[in-house]
């Protein structure tokens, strides 16, 4: 088994929101949490703080609804993709996703995703306290 796979570590994430930030200027050229393909869910009462992405599912909803055919499985990232020449913006995808993790550009009219930043993610980069990683699958599976 090859490749990466990214990870998340809710007791570390901070919530601080740098994850979010560097996804959207990465992506969009700008630092907006509404354009972050990654969103941090944070429960204040009880203090914790999770970084949630595409779930990159093996028989992905999204990918059945598009009737563009925009979205398409990538082999080497092991995730849908959104081929944005492609998209409607019917927003079937966005529907479909049992876990919200398709997103809608408004003013582009295109859905869009977390892409791991075609295989270096910059969220994982950037976070300072190791809440989100990109390992190799087998450290993942192999791990007690």
């Amino acid at each position: 088994m090859e490749g990466q796979v990214i990870t998340f570590n809710r007791e570390k994430c901070v919530g601080c929101g740098t994850c979010e930030m560097i996804c959207s200027l990465v992506n969009e050229g700008i630092c907006s949490t509404r354009l972050s393909r990654i969103r941090v869910v944070r429960f204040p009462r009880e203090a914790r703080n999770a970084p949630i992405t595409c779930a990159a599912c093996e028989n992905a909803s999204c990918l059945l609804a598009c009737v563009a055919g925009a979205l398409y499985f990538d082999e080497s990232l092991g995730m849908p993709r959104v081929n944005s020449e492609q998209c409607i913006g019917c927003r079937q995808c966005n529907v479909s996703c049992p876990f919200g993790h398709m997103n809608f550009h408004q003013e582009k009219d295109i859905a869009f995703k977390c892409e791991l930043c075609d295989g270096d993610p910059q969220c994982a980069q950037f976070c300072w306290t190791g809440a989100i990683e990109y390992p190799e699958k087998e450290q993942v599976l192999l791990k007690d």
